[in-house]
């Protein structure tokens, strides 16, 4: 397992644990995962992917064949699996992947049994978030328990909003979920940064989404724009990032200065 490889060195000061969340699909959230720890690791930064939606896209977008893993982040969420020993490589040296698989989906039921069911994930990644800069967690399209516990894990928020019609539908939502959470659970839980995503110059409507969302949020929003780009769509069907399946198109370029926002934020 490449963790061992990270184990070896000294536990980290700082990690920033990263909850990339937004209950609408089809939003880049996965996209966005896959792309920024890839650009992260380029940037010599050690990153954790922990995917928590069962659709399994993140762990897909790496090349990680799901059929062929035997266990998932769903073991250690529910069986005390180690989730040491889930931590996979990618072909990105410094990135590593807890996958999801299907078996996830049933999680949201099983989880509401248990005491601690806002807070196993946090728990889990307890003793290995000190040994990486960056974890990423990659929610569910939805505000059930999957999606709580990432927002009770993560020390900050990362809210990816698609230049489209209905943008904001459902954020005031998330905010709320985010505003209980963080009054019950986590108090330090804040909005990292909100990304604009699928973004098209030549439309009107990317430009007028763009404005509204960025009255809405102010500074949290990122200056750099994720475009619609050709290459970001084709990558998950190769199991790479853009970053190494196209590195000179504007999906991976817009990527690579998104991860220099990302550290210049802390």
């Amino acid at each position: 397992m490449g963790y061992l490889d990270v184990k070896r060195g000294n536990p980290l000061k700082k990690t920033k644990v990263l909850a990339v969340i937004n209950q609408k699909g089809g939003v880049g959230k996965s996209t966005t995962v896959v792309n920024l720890s890839a650009a992260l690791g380029e940037a010599k930064k050690k990153v954790l992917i922990v995917d928590l939606d069962p659709q399994g896209n993140t762990t897909s977008g790496y090349g990680i064949e799901k059929e062929e893993l035997e266990y998932d982040i769903y073991d250690a969420l529910l069986n005390d699996y180690p989730i040491e020993d889930l931590i996979m490589s990618t072909c990105e040296p410094n990135v590593f992947a807890v996958p999801a698989t299907i078996q996830l989906a049933g999680a949201e039921v099983e989880l509401v049994s248990l005491n601690n069911r806002e807070t196993v994930l946090e728990s889990v990644l307890l003793d290995i978030r000190e040994y990486f800069d960056y974890v990423l967690i990659d929610c569910p399209p939805s505000l059930g328990l999957l999606t709580v516990n990432a927002l009770v894990a993560a020390d900050e928020l990362l809210i990816p909003i698609q230049c489209e019609f209905y943008a904001l539908e459902g954020v005031t939502k998330l905010l709320e979920s985010m505003r209980m959470v963080k009054q019950r659970l986590n108090p330090d839980l804040d909005i990292f940064g909100v990304l604009l995503t699928m973004y098209d110059s030549r439309t009107t409507l990317s430009r007028q989404v763009a404005e509204e969302v960025q009255k809405y949020f102010g500074k949290k929003v990122f200056k750099q724009i994720i475009p619609r780009n050709v290459k970001l769509s084709e990558a998950p069907s190769h199991g790479l990032p853009v970053t190494q399946y196209a590195w000179l198109s504007k999906g991976s370029q817009a990527y690579t200065k998104l991860a220099r926002e990302v550290i210049r934020r802390g």
